[in-house]
């Protein structure tokens, strides 16, 4: 399965869910205990979770930029 058919399965989920599901996947595979297809797999999943938190963050660090500069007398944090 290609990374964005991961993405896809993955887009409902909520951030809090991603991220959760992310970190399940390293402990699995941290176990040593999964196949090498198994663990493949995994990881293929875990890299299409982290680009889209990492997409969701981005998004999410641009929409506080704009609400700030909204602010009167608020400074950009970058």
């Amino acid at each position: 399965m290609a990374e964005q058919d991961f993405e896809k399965t993955f887009v409902n989920l909520s951030f809090k869910e991603a991220s959760t599901e992310l970190e399940r996947i390293v402990r699995s595979l941290e176990t040593g205990d999964l196949e090498l297809e198994q663990s493949l797999e995994a990881y293929k999943k875990g890299v299409a979770l982290v680009a889209l938190l990492k997409t969701r963050l981005e998004t999410a660090e641009q929409e506080v930029s704009v609400l700030a500069k909204e602010i009167p007398g608020a400074t950009d944090a970058e």
